[in-house]
C-alpha cells in the first residue's frame, strides 16, 4: 500500500507479503467453496492439486522496497488504479441513509426504479466480487421484471400467468407490443 507522496519519492507500508498472504487465503477460501459445490451436487470433476500450490515467496515479497525515488527510477508517469471510495452525491434521491450509504433490501431501495449492486456483503460475502454478485444480479433482475410485470397488469396489459416466470411474460410482452 502507498503510505506517502513526498518530493518525488514514494513511500510504500511494509505490509506488502501480509496483503499477498491476505489475497491468498481468499483464493483459497474460493476453491474450497468451489469444491464443496463440486461435492455437494455429486459432479465428477477432476481435482486439480496444482491449484492450491505456491511457490516461495520471489526477493521483491520477501524484501520489498519501502521507498522509491521516481526519477531515479526513470519514471514519468503514473496511473492510479487501487482502491476507491463510494459517491453518490451526483444521485439525486432519497435512497441513502446519514452517512451517504444506500439504504436497500438486497440491492433493492425504496425509491422507484434505483437498485445497487456490488455492495460489500450486499446478500453475502462475495456480493462485492466479479465472481460472487451474479447472485444479487439475479435478485435485482427478477425484481424488476416482477414490478413490470405489475405495471404491465395495471396498465391493462391484463393477468400474469402464474406457471410462468414474470421475466418470459415480460420478455413476451415487449416482443408483442414493442414496449419495454
Amino acid at each position: 500500500m502507498t503510505r506517502a507522496y513526498e518530493d518525488g519519492r514514494l513511500r510504500f507500508a511494509p505490509d506488502l507479503r501480509e496483503n499477498i498472504a491476505g489475497g491468498d487465503a481468499n483464493y483459497l477460501a474460493m476453491l474450497d467453496e468451489a469444491d464443496d459445490y463440486v461435492a455437494r451436487n455429486g459432479l465428477d470433476l477432476p481435482e486439480e492439486p496444482e491449484a492450491r500450490a505456491f511457490g516461495p515467496d520471489p526477493d521483491c515479497v520477501v524484501d520489498p522496497l519501502v521507498e522509491l525515488d521516481l526519477a531515479g527510477a526513470g519514471i514519468t508517469s503514473i496511473v492510479w488504479a487501487t482502491g476507491y471510495a463510494s459517491d453518490y452525491s451526483w444521485l439525486q434521491v432519497d435512497a441513502f441513509d446519514d452517512h451517504g450509504k444506500p439504504r436497500h433490501a438486497r440491492g433493492v431501495s425504496a425509491e422507484p426504479g434505483i437498485y445497487f449492486l456490488g455492495l460489500p456483503w450486499q446478500s453475502r460475502r462475495g456480493s462485492s466480487f466479479i465472481w460472487g454478485v451474479w447472485h444479487d444480479a439475479a435478485y435485482v433482475a427478477e425484481h424488476i421484471a416482477i414490478q413490470r410485470g405489475y405495471l404491465a397488469y395495471h396498465d391493462g396489459g391484463g393477468a400474469l400467468d402464474p406457471r410462468r416466470s414474470v421475466a418470459d411474460q415480460h420478455a413476451e410482452s415487449i416482443t408483442t407490443t414493442g414496449a419495454a
